[in-house]
């Protein structure tokens, strides 16, 4: 058993650092998702509407979990309407090559 030793990243967030463990492969991925969520709470702090770090927490959260969802209720879609394309363009084709 290949055991993966994890490592330790230090994030900033709003100006704190937080030291969380991952996977080697993992390191750029927790990175970035930190970088996205300390702009989206600096942009809602920035806005003036919502006052202290616990809520601006919460509401980057549903902000970013709710962006989420929504790309997942594209991708679930997405097949379908991509396979009613290919099949408009296989009966296109299919109707040129009958008409040679």
């Amino acid at each position: 058993m290949n055991m993966v030793k994890k490592e330790a990243v230090l994030l900033n967030i709003m100006g704190k650092e937080y030291k969380i463990a991952c996977d080697p492969e993992e390191r750029q991925n927790l990175i970035d998702s930190a970088q996205l969520l300390d702009k989206q709470m600096r942009l809602i702090r920035d806005s003036g509407k919502v006052n202290g770090p616990d809520r601006i927490a919460v509401m980057a959260a549903l902000n970013l979990v709710h962006e989420l969802s929504s790309l997942k209720n594209q991708n679930v879609s997405l097949p379908s309407d991509l396979g009613e394309s290919l099949a408009g363009m296989v009966q296109k084709i299919e109707n040129v090559l009958e008409n040679r």
